[in-house]
C-alpha cells in the first residue's frame, strides 16, 4: 500500500519517530545474519524420555478455567492438560481430538450430534463420557460471567444420548459452531472436579491432556506433571513442563542461555534478532490469525455483561474525536519503529491469511483530517487521553509511539502501565478510557469479531452497541455459502471501523525461541506452544533438568 500524506504530515510523523527512537533506542538491527527467514512451525527430531521443559512467558496467565480465561498464555497451559472437542492442525484444518469423528449435521443445520472418545480419563481417574461433556458445553454456556457464552449462545440444548454421543440443538444453523469447539468452548472438564471444587475449579483444573496440574504460585510459575491416566501417556515424553512467568523479553531470552529455561514465548523483534546470532537458540516462527490495537471504552459502564450506559470521556462523548485519534497513528512506522518492521499492518479483525479473510487498505495518517475533527467536535486545547498499557517493555515503546504520535493531532496521551492479567480485570470492570489489547486469533472470523463487537458480547470490553454491527453477525452466523460470509465479514469490518471502538493496529507473528536441544515443538497459527510430544533430543546434555 502506498500512502499519500502531507508535507506536515510526513513532518510530524517524522518528529514522532525521531521521539520514539530517543525514548526507546529501537532503530532497526536488522542484518542478513538476522533475518527471520521462512515460517518453521515444529521439530521433529527424535527425542528421549525424561525431562523438565521451562517455558518463560511474558505475562502471567488469568484463570485456568476455560470457561473463564481469556488470556493466549493461559491458552498454552490448556494446550498442556486440557483438551477440546476439536484441534487445529499446521494448515489450519480442524480436526477430531476429545470428539470421535468429524459431527454429523442434520440437512437444515439445526442438530449437531458428536461422538465421543472411547478409553479416555481425566486426570483425577474419572472416565470422559457424553454426560461430562454435556456438563462441560453447559457451563461454558451458563456460567455467570463466561467468556464463552457468546460462542455457545446459539445452542438451545445439549443432551447425552448414551454414552459417547452428544446431541445439540441449534436456534438456528451456526456455521462458527465447529470453530469454538476447536478452541476453549469445547474443553472437557471433570464433572467430578467440577462438582467437588465449583467456583474454585480454577484452583484445582482436571482435563484430559498429556500433562496434569501439580501447582500454582500466581505471578511466578504453573507447574504440570505427565498425566498417567492420557490416552496417548506412551507419546508423552517429557515428565514435567514448568511454565514461567518473566515479563523482560531480555531476561527471558537470559534464562535460555543459561539453562534455567528453555522455551520463550511471544519472543519480541528485538529479542528474535538477537537469538538469531546464538548458535544454540533455534526460532519457531507462522503467522497469527489474530491482531493487535486498541480499544476504547464508549460503552462499558457496569462491566461485561451489563447494558451499555454512558461513559465520561472526550473518546466516548464524540465519534469524530476516535476517528481522529486514530487518524493520529502511523501503523507502517508503528510496525517500523516498535517491531523492526517483523509484524503485519493490520485495520481489521479478520486476518487475510483466514479461509474468509480480505485483503484491507488501511487508512493513512492524516493529522489535516484529525484536526479539523477535532474542531468540529468541538474539542478544546489538547484532548486527555489515558491509555492503560502492559507494562512489559515492547508495550511501553508501544505506548510511548502512540503518544507521540497523537501529540501532533492534538491529544495529550497519559500512560497508564499495568501488568497484564491487571489490565484485563480493570478493561473487564470498564475501568479505562483507552487500552492496549488484542486477541490471539480464531479460524472462524466469527471467533475474532462477535464476542468483542455484538451488544453483551461476552469480551465486549469497549460497551460497543450497534444494531447494524448486530444484524451482521447474526447473517453470519447462519449463513453457509462461503463467499457470502465473505462478503458479510467485509461488510461488518466497515460497521466496526466506522465506529473507531476499536481501532486494529498490527498482527504479530508467532516468534517463539527455543534452545537446540529441544524438539518436538509446535507452534500453529493459533500462537500455542504444544509441548505433547516435546523432549530433549537424543544425546543432548540434560541432566539438570532432570530434576
Amino acid at each position: 500500500m502506498r500512502l499519500r500524506v502531507s508535507a506536515s504530515s510526513r513532518t510530524a510523523s517524522l518528529t514522532a519517530a525521531a521521539l520514539a527512537l530517543a525514548v526507546t533506542g529501537c532503530a532497526s538491527l536488522t542484518t542478513s545474519a538476522t533475518e527471520v527467514g521462512g515460517v518453521r512451525m515444529s521439530d521433529t527430531r527424535p527425542v528421549k524420555d525424561g525431562g523438565t521443559l521451562t517455558v518463560a512467558f511474558k505475562s502471567d496467565p488469568d484463570k485456568l478455567d476455560p470457561s473463564l480465561g481469556s488470556t493466549l498464555v493461559g491458552r498454552s497451559v490448556f494446550a498442556a492438560m486440557c483438551q477440546k472437542l476439536y484441534d487445529t492442525d499446521a494448515k489450519n484444518r480442524i480436526k477430531p481430538q476429545l470428539a470421535a469423528g468429524m459431527p454429523k449435521v442434520s440437512d437444515d443445520g439445526r442438530k449437531v450430534v458428536i461422538g465421543v472418545r472411547r478409553g479416555a480419563r481425566f486426570s483425577d481417574g474419572t472416565p470422559l463420557d457424553a454426560k461430562a461433556v454435556e456438563t462441560s458445553l453447559k457451563r461454558h454456556r451458563d456460567l455467570p460471567a463466561s467468556a464463552r457464552a457468546s460462542e455457545l449462545e446459539p445452542v438451545e440444548s445439549i443432551e447425552a444420548v448414551g454414552d459417547h454421543e452428544v446431541e445439540l440443538r441449534l436456534k438456528e444453523p451456526y456455521e462458527p459452531l465447529l470453530g469454538a469447539l476447536a478452541d476453549r468452548s469445547g474443553m472437557v472438564m471433570s464433572p467430578r472436579a467440577l462438582k467437588k471444587y465449583g467456583e474454585d475449579f480454577a484452583a484445582h483444573p482436571s482435563c484430559v491432556g498429556p500433562f496434569r496440574f501439580d501447582e500454582r504460585v500466581t505471578g511466578d510459575r504453573i507447574v504440570l506433571e505427565k498425566d498417567p491416566n492420557y490416552y496417548a501417556a506412551s507419546n508423552v515424553h517429557l515428565k514435567r513442563i514448568v511454565y514461567r512467568t518473566i515479563v523482560d523479553g531480555n531476561v527471558r531470552l537470559a534464562n535460555l542461555r543459561s539453562g534455567d529455561a528453555q522455551v520463550s514465548d511471544q519472543t519480541a523483534p528485538l529479542e528474535v534478532q538477537s537469538a538469531l546470532t546464538d548458535d544454540k537458540l533455534q526460532l519457531f516462527n507462522s503467522p497469527t490469525l489474530g491482531y493487535q490495537g486498541l480499544t476504547v471504552n464508549v460503552g462499558n459502564a457496569r462491566g461485561l455483561g451489563e447494558k451499555p450506559g454512558r461513559v465520561n470521556s472526550s473518546l466516548a462523548r464524540d465519534k469524530r474525536i476516535r476517528e481522529a485519534f486514530e487518524l493520529s497513528l502511523d501503523r507502517r512506522l508503528i510496525n517500523r519503529i516498535v517491531f523492526q518492521g517483523m509484524y503485519d499492518t493490520a485495520c481489521g479483525p479478520v486476518a487475510p491469511s483466514s479461509e474468509l479473510g480480505t485483503k484491507t487498505t488501511c487508512p493513512g495518517r492524516d493529522l489535516g483530517k484529525a484536526r479539523r475533527l477535532l474542531r468540529e467536535a468541538d474539542a478544546k486545547g489538547q484532548v486527555p487521553v489515558e491509555l492503560t498499557i502492559s507494562n512489559t517493555v515492547e508495550d511501553m515503546r508501544l505506548g510511548q509511539v502512540i503518544q507521540a504520535m497523537a501529540k501532533d493531532a492534538g491529544f495529550r496521551v497519559k500512560l497508564r502501565p499495568t501488568e497484564f492479567t491487571t489490565l484485563l480485570e480493570h478493561a473487564d470492570r470498564g475501568d479505562f478510557e483507552a487500552v492496549s489489547v488484542g486477541w490471539s486469533g480464531r479460524l472462524d472470523p466469527a471467533g475474532n469479531i462477535d464476542a468483542f463487537a455484538q451488544t453483551l458480547g461476552s469480551e465486549n470490553r469497549s460497551g460497543i452497541s450497534d444494531e447494524h454491527i448486530d444484524s451482521l453477525i447474526e447473517e453470519g452466523r447462519r449463513t453457509a455459502d462461503p463467499e457470502e460470509r465473505r462478503g458479510i465479514y467485509r461488510d461488518v469490518t466497515r460497521a466496526i471501523n466506522d465506529q473507531h471502538a476499536l481501532i486494529y493496529l498490527y498482527r504479530q507473528r508467532n516468534y517463539v525461541v527455543a534452545t537446540k536441544d529441544v524438539a518436538g515443538l509446535r507452534v500453529f497459527g493459533d500462537g500455542l506452544i504444544r509441548v505433547e510430544n516435546a523432549g530433549y533430543v537424543r544425546g543432548a546434555n540434560a541432566e539438570a533438568r532432570s530434576r
